[in-house]
């Protein structure tokens, strides 16, 4: 299928998204993408947190750590991120020869949000001599104040590799941070962030939860605060969290992250049970907003017209691009 190079059209997507665009009921949507695949030499890469149907149809499914590893070594000619922004960056970033598309350009990310650039240049420039660590979930120009990328997943090898008199800053997640905090031992500077979903978990929803069930183990994203995490018997990223509850031998979890990873466990773990955390109120709020923005349909769309392209500024790039690196290197160092 031919690239379509029409400026309205890349416009209308640009600024509106599929949001006029119809489908033929009929298609099957899965062979359709299957097809788009093999005809375009694409990839689909999709985060844990994405709708059922979207981690069906792809080729990888992941947490931070592993898309970006997966990025890293694709030899696609389009990588096509069912995620949000901030990753489709990093595949930008780490591959700048390759189209990366993203079904929506408006899948942001509240944390990337709560640490703007220019303000985190400014408490960057208050804090001299320091080691700048920054969770992976922010954006290009947070990367390249950065003077090495983490993840949940690899965060605490990542502050180890600093030399122990060497002050950090750690950005953005003050709750990520603080835990870490805790297991490193090292008197870190915070910036304060958060993720909307992972403050949003209710302490008292959980214990009543967890007296309706007293045999769940209750498991919780690091991103949670304090007090979650407290009554947590097992804290770990996403992967982490998918991959205890493989081992573990016990059959029912309470599970405080984004519920989207409730599908793998499904998958993985049939006999199981799965129950996700509530939220302090009475919304959906334990489904990341930004990332079921991405459908099915609009993954569709955007493999068949290559829209919205993800572009970035090439010295913008190289600066974010370092950092990630140093990331890959100590991921690589200790086998994550």
């Amino acid at each position: 299928m031919p690239v379509i190079n029409n400026e309205e059209l890349i416009k209308e997507v640009s600024q509106k998204g599929f949001l006029d665009f119809e489908i033929d009921p009929s298609l099957d949507l899965f062979e359709e993408i299957n097809k788009l695949k093999k005809e375009k030499n694409a990839i689909v890469l999709a985060h844990y947190y994405q709708e059922p149907d979207i981690q069906d149809v792809a080729d990888y499914i992941g947490d931070s750590l592993g898309l970006a590893q997966k990025a890293a070594g694709t030899d696609a000619d389009m990588i096509v991120f069912a995620g949000v922004h901030f990753m489709a960056e990093a595949a930008k970033i780490l591959n700048p020869g390759k189209k990366v598309v993203l079904p929506d350009l408006n899948a942001g990310c509240s944390l990337s949000d709560s640490a703007p650039p220019a303000l985190f240049k400014e408490f960057k420039d208050k804090h001299p001599g320091h080691v700048v660590i920054t969770y992976i979930n922010c954006s290009a120009g947070m990367k390249a104040l950065s003077d090495i990328i983490c993840t949940s997943s690899n965060a605490q090898k990542v502050i180890e590799s600093v030399p122990a008199d060497t002050p950090i800053i750690f950005a953005p997640d003050k709750n990520l941070g603080a835990y870490l905090i805790k297991q490193t031992g090292r008197d870190m500077v915070l910036w304060n962030g958060s993720c909307i979903v992972h403050e949003l978990f209710s302490l008292k929803k959980i214990t009543d939860l967890k007296a309706r069930h007293p045999l769940a183990k209750i498991i919780a994203h690091p991103e949670c605060e304090e007090p979650v995490l407290k009554v947590a018997d097992y804290i770990g990223s996403t992967t982490g969290l998918l991959k205890y509850t493989q081992s573990s031998e016990f059959n029912e979890f309470i599970v405080a992250t984004e519920a989207g990873i409730l599908h793998q466990m499904e998958k993985a773990s049939p006999h199981k049970t799965f129950i996700p955390a509530p939220p302090e109120n009475a919304c959906a709020c334990n489904d990341c907003p930004y990332m079921k923005l991405n459908t099915l349909e609009k993954l569709y769309l955007c493999m068949k017209y290559e829209l919205p392209q993800i572009e970035m500024d090439e010295e913008l790039r190289l600066a974010a691009k370092k950092p990630i690196d140093r990331m890959l290197d100590i991921s690589a160092k200790y086998g994550l």
